[in-house]
């Protein structure tokens, strides 16, 4: 894509000119992620605390064909309201552009379009990852990670997918995971998955010198997970049991393909009365929280 293309707000562009650390965030979360007015507020909250950490917060979607890094409070409002909205990975932002859409954009479309800006650190709730099924159903997510440099600033993998074979794909794509003050891989809305990360950091200066020597190697994108707080963070029997009732219903639905996952989100805030959406809104702000001491342990490197 030519830079020509995006459309850089200019708090944006003359941070990144001069060297201020900037966080992207995506808005798949806004468009399709979470309830109205849970949504806006999980948005505004994210893009506050960038601030308050100082660094500046760019949100990334698709304006009216135009890729679009930081969204003002009209566009977020829109993007919350309107159930027209797209939801585009990397392989859908030229389809969206040449008809003029707007387009909610999913991790692997921010990274793309944040590396596309020059922004190195993104925070999302969770990445996608390998489903549980008998079909090929692995998220672009993955390999966007191999290919662009931008740091994932997350709750690991979202827990309906399949943990196991997800890190399987990282590590033979060569996508370094690291925990944040963790040696267990997060697994979203619960604190722990059984899985081990390849390596741990304690403070954003760590994760910077690591995440500085990974690009000084050519190296790609790297996962830094961070487990949510043990006051909002689902019990895990509990949480099985409810994501196999959701699994049960999706199935009897037939629901599949890029359907499944915000489904099966939608299912479990319903069966758990929404402590999902509790912890999905926690996890994205402490996620923005740690992206933003990590940009600015970037920049002072710089």
């Amino acid at each position: 894509m030519a830079t020509s293309l995006l459309d850089v707000r200019p708090e944006i562009a003359e941070a990144l000119r001069t060297g201020r650390p900037v966080v992207a965030l995506e808005s798949t979360l806004i468009a399709h992620g979470l309830p109205w007015p849970l949504n806006l507020e999980t948005a505004r909250a994210a893009e506050k605390t960038v601030r308050t950490e100082g660094a500046v917060p760019a949100t990334i979607a698709v304006w009216r064909g135009r890729p679009t890094v930081g969204l003002d409070e009209t566009q977020l409002e829109y993007l919350a309201h309107n159930l027209g909205v797209r939801k585009a990975s990397r392989r859908d932002l030229a389809a969206a552009v040449a008809q003029g859409a707007y387009a909610a954009t999913t991790v692997a479309a921010t990274m793309f379009l944040a590396h596309r800006a020059g922004i190195r650190v993104f925070a999302t709730g969770g990445i996608g990852g390998v489903h549980h099924s008998d079909g090929w159903d692995v998220s672009a997510d993955l390999q966007e990670l191999a290919r662009t440099p931008v740091a994932v600033v997350c709750a690991g993998a979202k827990s309906i997918l399949d943990l196991a074979a997800t890190l399987e794909v990282l590590e033979s794509h060569a996508v370094p995971v690291v925990g944040y003050d963790t040696d267990e891989f997060p697994a979203f809305y619960l604190r722990g998955s059984g899985l081990f990360v390849g390596t741990r950091v304690n403070a954003p200066e760590e994760a910077a010198a690591l995440l500085a020597a990974h690009w000084a190697l050519d190296g790609a994108g790297v996962v830094l997970a961070q487990p949510l707080p043990p006051e909002v963070a689902l019990e895990p029997k509990a949480y099985r049991a409810a994501l196999a009732e959701a699994e049960d219903v999706a199935a009897a639905e037939k629901v599949s393909g890029p359907d499944l996952t915000p489904f099966l989100l939608a299912k479990l805030a319903e069966i758990t009365c929404g402590r999902t959406l509790t912890a999905n809104q926690a996890l994205i702000v402490i996620n923005a929280q740690l992206a933003a001491r990590v940009a600015r342990a970037l920049a002072e490197r710089d």
